[in-house]
């Protein structure tokens, strides 16, 4: 059962992170490989990050494990990920390089996070 819930976190965090990704692009009318301005690039940044953070709180929430061993796992998916797009897409390749050097740690922030919050309150 520890196994099932390990593999939820995972999907889930990384569900968390993906389709807020695709809600952005498709409600801003971002087109991720296109050239845009350091605004948007901020903000979509910002908007990566926050969410890669919250996708692995929520893995390390559902996770049965007490190690960050999910988030590690769920940082490797997305930063795996973010390369295989990269070297599958053209154009501007600025979300996936954030992906694998800003997302993918801010989603070990997230399991951080929680699990300090665990810590500190028993």
């Amino acid at each position: 059962m520890k196994i099932v819930r390990n593999i939820a976190a995972v999907i889930v965090g990384y569900l968390i992170f993906a389709v807020s990704a695709v809600l952005l692009f498709n409600l801003a009318d971002i087109d991720p490989h296109a050239e845009t301005g350091i605004g948007t690039k901020a903000g979509v940044i910002v908007f990566g990050c926050v969410f890669a953070c919250v996708g692995g709180y929520a893995a390390k929430l559902i996770a049965a494990a007490n190690t960050l061993s999910v988030n590690i796992i769920l940082a490797v998916l997305m930063a795996g990920f973010a390369a295989f797009s990269m070297f599958k897409s053209p154009g501007e390749h600025y979300t996936q390089i954030a992906a694998i050097f800003l997302f993918a740690p801010a989603s070990l922030f997230g399991g951080i996070a929680r699990r300090s919050k665990t810590e500190f309150h028993g």
